[in-house]
């Protein structure tokens, strides 16, 4: 039975009947009537942010740890704005995020009236669609639109701007008997000639190799992944940023590609005479668009459920573009156990081997005989202290860099960086996000000095709302990033990139939460432990070597003359 109200409390009411239990963002007067619609009520609780970029890595580490739609709620002008950059990463995470923003009153549009910008234009590029709320009787149609455009397809982000007067209206609401989120979104199947085609690539191989990405944990692929590794007894290595898409303590799988990533990895694949792309664009940070990883003469079966995506960066043997679980599911009922590649032993000893040398190698790490702390040490001891699912969330920056290579991931939705955004101040608040997804679960923000500050206010929120999320301050006193270049390209010529930081346990302590100070590795596991059992939120502060840093990658292999 249909019913009148204002706007606003659709928009309240929308939200609800699709499952949303928290919205974040920062009040502001062009939405209170939303905001009002949410007063009392426990089925929704809006989480107030100290600055909006933050509730856009808030609402993306929800949606990368739950698969399930996140919603960020801002007023319009700077703090749409704001929240943009928050945004950056979801469109490569494929994450469904919902981002609302209240706008100055349609009869101000295009008269340069207060906090007026043109915010379908700026956000166009950046989320997979923006759209404007054109009348106030269309609300509910198009809350119900944003959700099934931010989950079916590839998943991500939907603007929707709001204008205060549309918000305000009365408007007539009649209560849907479903919800878009719990609808299956359509699932794309394999075309079975292509299936035949890549049974015969793969037999006819001696060397192939699965590269897989987030298309192989958006699909929930994992474990069909490895069940195809092990038919043909061939290696695994994972896209950039997609260390978790599968277990990593399979004996096939040899470390993640790309910056920063495995070097034995990028040795198998560079001998690989078949690559079967999984759910992966194989794009700029995994292969650097060059023939390093990627053989000229390696023959490629691309998977993806965008068909633009494939043979987009290199040409393929065969596109395939459907889904990854229903694709390797596919493969292993035309494949048999007797579909053994040519070379089968010779290849499986050649992965046991660079497998183990990255092992030995990592193990080797943990003792490395100076006297000042290196990252590699601590990433050794993390390595060991973690409790098992724990959500890493990664920044950008040189100390968290090195995770790429040394931290180990045994389930899906577990690692979470800034892809090919490559933003800093993201672990922090996409750590709150994700603790608040999946609260049962130990999250870890790994961040620098530098990139900590970005977002560090989010201490306030994270006390208030009593989300206890640890966080990890490498302190190297500099943008070590930038500092590593400087010295390989520069001979030393520093510019822009020494800090001074205060002490970020102190800091810490001076917003409720817990701060510890470690310049030992051996202390890392207690104060872990300590972390991961308080019900604050806790920041560990560990001082490593100001000269320790990843060695810069050349990304593009011959610079420009």
């Amino acid at each position: 039975m249909s019913q009148h109200m204002a706007a606003g409390e659709v928009v309240v009411r929308s939200l609800i009947a699709e499952g949303v239990k928290h919205v974040f963002g920062i009040v502001g007067s062009t939405f209170l009537p939303v905001l009002d619609s949410m007063y009392d009520r426990d089925e929704i609780q809006y989480i107030s942010v100290r600055h909006e970029q933050a509730a856009g890595f808030m609402a993306d580490g929800f949606a990368r740890a739950t698969g399930t739609p996140a919603v960020c709620l801002v007023t319009g002008g700077p703090g749409a704005m704001n929240l943009l950059s928050g945004l950056c990463s979801t469109r490569a995470a494929q994450s469904p995020v919902i981002a609302l923003a209240g706008v100055s009153s349609s009869a101000n549009t295009d008269r340069k009236a207060f906090q007026e910008f043109d915010l379908i234009s700026i956000f166009r590029p950046m989320v997979k669609e923006a759209l404007q709320l054109t009348s106030p009787i269309l609300i509910s149609e198009m809350m119900r639109y944003v959700f099934r455009t931010a989950l079916t397809g590839n998943k991500g982000a939907v603007f929707l701007e709001m204008p205060r007067d549309y918000l305000e209206a009365s408007v007539e609401y009649e209560p849907f008997h479903s919800s878009v989120s719990e609808k299956i979104p359509c699932v794309l199947y394999p075309n079975p000639q292509d299936i035949t085609r890549a049974t015969s690539l793969i037999e006819e191989a001696e060397r192939p190799l699965i590269i897989a990405g987030g298309g192989v944990t958006a699909a929930n692929a994992s474990e069909d992944v490895v069940n195809l590794a092990e038919m043909l007894n061939i290696p695994i290595v994972t896209a950039y940023g997609r260390n978790d898409a599968v277990p990593n303590n399979s004996k096939h799988y040899v470390g993640p590609l790309g910056r920063a990533g495995s070097p034995e990895a990028g040795q198998l694949c560079s001998e690989s005479d078949l690559i079967l792309a999984i759910g992966t664009r194989l794009w700029h940070f995994t292969t650097f668009y060059d023939d390093r990883y990627l053989k000229k003469n390696v023959k490629i079966i691309q998977v993806n459920t965008d068909s633009s995506e494939i043979g987009r960066h290199y040409p393929v043997e065969l596109g395939i573009t459907s889904d990854a679980k229903m694709t390797v599911q596919a493969l292993l009922t035309s494949l048999t156990n007797q579909s053994v590649t040519k070379n089968e032993a010779t290849w499986a000893l050649r992965t046991k081997e660079l497998r183990q040398q990255r092992m030995n190698r990592l193990e080797k790490e943990a003792s490395p005989g100076t006297s000042s702390l290196l990252p590699q040490q601590v990433y050794a001891e993390l390595r060991k202290s973690l409790p098992p699912q724990t959500i890493v969330t990664l920044d950008a920056g040189a100390c968290p860099a090195f995770a790429y290579d040394r931290l180990h991931f045994n389930a899906g939705r577990t690692f979470f960086s800034p892809l090919d955004a490559g933003v800093l101040g993201f672990a922090f608040p996409e750590a709150i996000g994700a603790k608040l997804g999946r609260p049962e679960a130990p999250v870890l923000a790994i961040h620098g000095d530098g990139g900590f500050l970005f977002n560090s206010q989010e201490l306030e929120t994270a006390v208030r709302e009593k989300i206890p999320v640890v966080t990890l301050v490498m302190n190297n006193g500099s943008w070590g990033s930038e500092k590593a270049y400087q010295r390989k390209d520069y001979g030393d010529r520093f510019v822009g990139i020494d800090l001074v930081n205060p002490r970020f346990d102190e800091y810490a302590k001076l917003f409720g939460a817990n701060g510890y100070f470690i310049d030992k590795a051996a202390d890392i596991p207690e104060c872990l432990s300590l972390a991961f059992k308080s019900e604050l939120p806790t920041v560990i502060e560990i001082k490593v070597d100001p000269d320790e840093f990843p060695a810069p990658v050349n990304i593009f292999k011959e610079k420009v003359k």
